[in-house]
């Protein structure tokens, strides 16, 4: 070798260490787990941290973790300890979830502070802005993962504004409309529960939420624009943080939907009965896991659509317990023969199939011979409903679904909903069951819902693939942490 020559090694980058911090409510966590697949994917080395809520099973997370990890060996998890929780003064559980990420902040800033790689990154749930504070502390950029969709961002992003206007709780409001910038007027009844009443801890946190949202280096949300194009414009120019609050740059990187069941594979039979049954003559019903109805609701429910003359699926979870201290454990198997009319599962053998408690929703609403879906309008329900193109009977139960009935309906287009959903004294009555599941699945509006709810599936679709307005928001985000 000449002796003047030199020699050149190149190291190569290294890789760079993104923290996603969920909250712990399964809706939550399968969508932050989904995002941490599409980090890893890009080269990502990715870690989610989990708090522990005081109610949870964590029997049943733990096998869960395990599937996810063995699936996809580039996530790994880091479970906290308990924390112990100060008196929360709240009536319900979203104030615990924000007092348990208070409480956890000091074990946030033990995992990022010994972390290796350290973390370059971190990424929170709406419930986790409080990290916010940790993660300033550390110098370390955070963002927000937006597991519901743009219109509802505008809603929470608008709050403190809306708060400022009046010294009335929503639920005083009632049927009165509230305006936010970009998305149809709601009526104060809608919001959600925990934000009714002003004096209580959930709405307090939310708040603060709101305000945690505007301190981030970027917001990212599990939607498209096509699907929500005048809430994203609202945001984008500013218009719905409080005055002299920035607003993050949004990155729409969705719809991002669970792409495979983790864990123990269920679900043969009601696959293995579609496939016996024509083309888009199915209308399925399911409503989440959270999602009881009282055995008065579930009688009412068979009647409706044993009237309507439709094939349908419904999957059936046992009612709530009316013991207080039962509320978050695990329902057991519904007694059918006890909650269903006398007669009901020999009249309609052949054209409905019942389930027990769970169903592979995904795999269900992919099906060719589904055609119609009565669901809780959880956003990632909705997401799976646009990206199988199946139209929607909203019924909402808890969260911010009542929210998501009103702009599915009155914005996007794609979803009729029930009547008397909204009365806490009184069920949907069985003729209101056989109207609208008759309606979706064979009328002329039914059919023009389900053309639309086609359109949007074609145009979500395309935002994902490669060089898609979703795909190339993803990479954007990605190359600039890359490149940090």
């Amino acid at each position: 070798m000449d002796g003047d020559a030199t020699t050149t090694t190149t190291t190569a980058p290294k890789q760079k260490h993104v923290v996603l911090y969920p909250s712990p409510g399964m809706g939550h966590l399968v969508s932050m787990i989904e995002l941490g697949k599409l980090f890893a994917a890009r080269g990502l080395a990715v870690t989610m941290v989990i708090a522990r809520l005081p109610f949870e099973d964590t029997g049943a997370r733990g096998p869960f973790l395990a599937g996810v990890t063995a699936a996809n060996p580039s996530i790994s998890f880091h479970c906290f300890p308990q924390v112990d929780l100060a008196p929360v003064h709240s009536n319900y559980p979203e104030g615990i979830t924000f007092e348990v990420a208070r409480a956890s902040n000091p074990h946030l800033r033990d995992f990022l502070t010994s972390a290796s790689p350290s973390p370059a990154v971190l990424v929170v749930d709406a419930f986790c802005g409080v990290a916010l504070d940790v993660a300033a502390e550390l110098r370390i950029p955070a963002y927000f993962f937006y597991t519901s969709g743009a219109e509802v961002l505008a809603f929470f992003l608008h709050l403190p504004v809306l708060h400022a206007q009046t010294t009335a709780s929503f639920r005083d409001l009632g049927e009165e409309l509230l305006h936010v910038p970009g998305v149809t007027s709601l009526p104060a009844s809608h919001t959600p529960k925990p934000v009714m009443d002003r004096d209580d801890a959930a709405y307090q946190g939310f708040l603060s939420a709101s305000l945690y949202l505007c301190r981030s280096q970027g917001i990212i949300v599990n939607t498209c624009r096509s699907l929500e194009p005048r809430a994203l414009d609202a945001v984008g120019a500013g218009l719905c943080t409080p005055p002299g609050f920035p607003t993050p740059p949004v990155y729409c990187i969705g719809p991002l939907v669970k792409q495979e069941e983790v864990g123990v594979k269920r679900g043969g039979e009601c696959l293995a009965w579609l496939d016996s049954q024509p083309k888009g003559s199915v209308v399925f019903l399911c409503f989440g896991s959270l999602g009881l109805f009282s055995a008065r609701q579930i009688r009412e429910i068979a009647m409706g659509l044993e009237a309507s003359g439709q094939r349908f699926l419904w999957v059936v979870r046992s009612p709530p317990s009316d013991d207080p201290a039962k509320k978050f454990e695990k329902t057991p198997e519904p007694d059918l023969n006890a909650l269903l009319p006398e007669g009901f599962l020999d009249r309609t053998k052949g054209t409905g199939l019942i389930v027990k408690s769970w169903a592979p929703q995904r795999d269900v609403l992919a099906h060719d011979a589904v055609g119609g879906f009565v669901t809780h309008c959880g956003w990632n329900s909705v997401l799976e409903s646009v990206m199988a193109g199946v139209p929607m009977v909203a019924w909402p139960l808890y969260a911010e679904q009542r929210m998501n009935r009103v702009f599915l309906e009155k914005e996007m287009g794609l979803a009729v909903a029930v009547e008397g959903y909204d009365k806490d004294d009184l069920v949907v009555e069985a003729d209101e069951v056989a109207s609208k599941v008759r309606w979706i699945m064979d009328s002329d509006g039914g059919r023009l819902l389900r053309e639309r709810t086609l359109a949007a599936m074609r145009q979500a679709k395309e935002a994902l693939r490669e060089g898609g307005e979703s795909d190339v928001a993803l990479a954007r985000l990605v190359e600039g942490w890359m490149l940090a």
